[in-house]
């Protein structure tokens, strides 16, 4: 594995983060790869990389010790991506190994929508909505306990250093503390599904980034993109249902949702020192208070 030339001068290598074992396992798997970009998101120790191999790109990703969201992905690869991957529209796994917290996939050719006229256009919603219909649909059960496991996750945060006021604070633990729901149903989500895991090329939107899939009520995979994009504009919430074919929010436990995450939200966000989404799920929370 190797690094292109930049001219004199020190280079910065960015397999430099990654262990030994996982170097060893990246000279095994692709002999004599070039990294071609380093795409790694600065917030986390998990290293993404672009690199080239016998003439094709693939994506590197390298976890830390103590990654959980590794896992998450490579299981999500195994057993709910297939119909992305069939029809070209998401990364399909080549190598892994989780011990060494090390994966490889093929490169997902594209823009990233965030930051793009993409992030805003109705068709690139719409195609996310099938997309996201075609995760859930691989598989569903119902879950009795699944409500309270993510009532205790938000609790957690409140623990934890996270920017709520005093009274936000009781009001959330009394919210959750009377929430009472029966058994739901869960389906595969991606966990993080918004525009900047959507990449787009020549008008086809494609899908990365699974690290935090999980078994979850399908509402979830929405609450980020009406908490951003949706809230800005409601017609691209209108072509995402379409494209989804339904709108599985419930209005009985939507709200409610919306609550937890703000809550995960802000208290992740002042963790890793990310003041623009902290204050996105301040927002969250207050919005989520008003409706409850």
């Amino acid at each position: 594995m190797t690094v292109p030339s930049v001219g004199p001068g020190p280079v910065d290598d960015p397999l430099a983060r990654l262990d030994a074992r996982q170097r060893a396992l990246l000279d095994a798997w692709l002999p004599g790869a070039v990294v071609r970009a380093d795409h790694s998101w600065g917030l986390v120790p998990t290293r993404v990389l672009e690199v080239e191999h016998a003439g094709e790109r693939y994506a590197v990703k390298a976890a830390g010790p103590d990654d959980t969201h590794l896992p998450r992905e490579l299981e999500a690869h195994r057993r709910w991506t297939g119909p992305w991957v069939r029809a070209g529209r998401g990364p399909e796994l080549v190598h892994a190994d989780p011990d060494a917290r090390l994966l490889v996939t093929r490169w997902v050719p594209g823009d990233l929508a965030a930051g793009t006229p993409a992030q805003h256009d109705p068709d690139v919603h719409r195609q996310a909505g099938a997309l996201l219909a075609a995760l859930h649909a691989q598989e569903r059960v119902v879950d009795a306990r699944i409500e309270a496991r993510e009532n205790t996750r938000a609790l957690a945060w409140l623990d934890r250093p996270h920017g709520l006021a005093p009274d936000v604070v009781r009001r959330v633990r009394d919210v959750l503390a009377a929430w009472e729901p029966g058994p739901v149903p869960i389906v595969p989500t991606h966990g993080d599904f918004q525009p900047r895991n959507w990449v787009v090329a020549d008008g086809v939107v494609r899908v990365i980034d699974l690290g935090r899939a999980a078994l979850r009520p399908a509402a979830s995979d929405l609450v980020r993109m009406s908490a951003q994009e949706w809230r800005r504009d409601p017609a691209l919430a209108d072509a995402f249902v379409e494209g989804y074919g339904r709108d599985p929010r419930d209005p009985a436990t939507w709200w409610v949702t919306c609550l937890r995450e703000g809550v995960c939200t802000a208290g992740w966000a002042r963790m890793v020192g990310d003041a623009p989404f902290e204050a996105q799920g301040l927002r969250m929370v207050d919005e989520a208070l008003v409706r409850l």
